[in-house]
């Protein structure tokens, strides 16, 4: 069955795509009306996409100053944001190996296919947007849209200014390797293989 996305979550990853991927950088003021005609569409979705990408963090509203692209997190907040998120994808994860028979992994390797291939060609918003599908599957499989709501808001905070990596092709082995452990259901070297990415 062919899944139908609404146009402002179409609106919504694109945006959330240009600012992990500093297509958007921080500080910069995004306009409702100017957001509408670059997508061809009314200002209602977009303003929908907007205060839900404010929602989880990667925009910031001020009374009489629009919306703008949030900054970096504070270092003293860093190591929160990194905790939280791995006790959510570590959960996550020990979920969905417990019910590994009745989970579909081909969609997690398919991922880390498209990640080897952005990786390879240097595509930043590529890159960044097989990371994001790679842990929201983990996440998704193990508890649907509750987790998701829970972890979004973490990862996009943790995932501004995307820049761990001075070699790509460290992200698609890191990812390959964990995809590797899921499907041969090593739960101790997938866990401390994610653990590992999660920095």
């Amino acid at each position: 069955m062919p899944i139908y996305r609404t146009i402002r979550e179409q609106i919504t990853d694109r945006i959330r795509s240009d600012v992990l991927s500093q297509r958007l950088t921080a500080g910069m003021r995004l306009r409702e009306q100017a957001l509408a005609q670059q997508y061809g569409v009314s200002r209602a979705p977009v303003r929908d996409a907007l205060l839900q990408l404010t929602n989880e963090g990667l925009l910031v509203a001020s009374p009489n100053c629009g919306v703008k692209v949030a900054a970096l997190p504070s270092e003293s907040l860093q190591p929160l944001i990194i905790e939280l998120r791995r006790k959510i994808e570590v959960f996550a994860l020990n979920r969905m190996l417990d019910r590994l028979e009745e989970v579909d992994v081909a969609p997690l390797h398919r991922i880390v296919s498209e990640l080897l291939a952005a990786c390879a060609a240097g595509d930043l918003s590529a890159i960044v947007n097989c990371d994001m599908a790679f842990h929201s599957f983990i996440v998704g499989a193990a508890d649907g849209q509750v987790l998701l709501a829970m972890w979004l808001p973490i990862v996009s905070r943790m995932m501004l200014h995307y820049s761990r990596h001075q070699d790509w092709m460290e992200s698609y082995r890191e990812h390959a390797t964990i995809a590797e452990a899921i499907q041969c259901g090593n739960r101790e070297q997938a866990v401390a293989l994610l653990s590992g990415n999660i920095r």
